[in-house]
């Protein structure tokens, strides 16, 4: 029997629902290779309807699960102190709907067009190339095109640069703005539910009938 097992719990975990949750499906191992396959298939929680679409599994519940299946072994844990859930019908990670995705690429496409269109209309922004194009050329032109195509296609890479994306690649590995604030949502949201499925834990616990 082995003497010691780590073990680091994974951040987020996709299941189907009413399955049977493994310990090698909620966290990885380190250990002999007798042991870690014995205690990739023990059993963690069997999912339930009751369970909803979002499901907190403690270290505490899985250190109890190692406990009683390996009494003699030393547990050393890292990382999360738990694990997230999520219980989808397929098992996999919800994906966008086509229909969806395309709708709402087509309201960003033209909601960023007519936000910069007021932005410029707000500040006159064509009075003020005029003014820059005659102060260069000393000419007054209505529609000073050497000045408003580069500026044109300079809104068009500053954008490019700010999103740091160029269709599905990326320009380096430095994250977007958008792709920062979209980990951070992400990162409160876990932090909620993680704090209402220990709320609803202690409740339980609280109200459970002591002997």
């Amino acid at each position: 029997m082995p003497s010691v097992v780590y073990v680091r719990l994974r951040r987020r975990v996709v299941a189907r629902p009413e399955s049977l949750v493994t310990l090698g499906d909620v966290a990885r191992l380190v250990t002999d290779e007798a042991a870690e396959r014995r205690l990739k298939g023990l059993p963690i929680h069997q999912i339930a309807s009751k369970d909803g679409s979002l499901l907190l599994i403690d270290m505490l519940q899985v250190v109890k699960a190692i406990r009683e299946a390996e009494p003699g072994i030393t547990i050393e844990v890292f990382g999360e102190p738990h694990v997230l859930l999520e219980i989808t019908p397929s098992g996999d990670e919800v994906k966008p709907r086509l229909a969806l995705l395309a709708l709402a690429w087509v309201l960003l496409f033209f909601g960023s067009g007519m936000a910069i269109m007021n932005f410029h209309a707000d500040v006159d922004m064509a009075v003020v190339q005029q003014r820059i194009a005659e102060l260069i050329t000393g000419k007054k032109a209505v529609h000073p095109w050497l000045f408003q195509i580069p500026y044109s296609f300079g809104v068009g890479l500053g954008m490019l640069l700010f999103f740091n994306r160029l269709l599905r690649k990326r320009l380096n590995d430095e994250p977007n703005p958008l792709e920062v604030e979209m980990f951070m949502y992400q990162e409160n949201v876990n932090h909620y539910v993680i704090t209402e499925e220990y709320r609803k834990k202690h409740e339980e616990e609280a109200n459970k009938p002591r002997a």
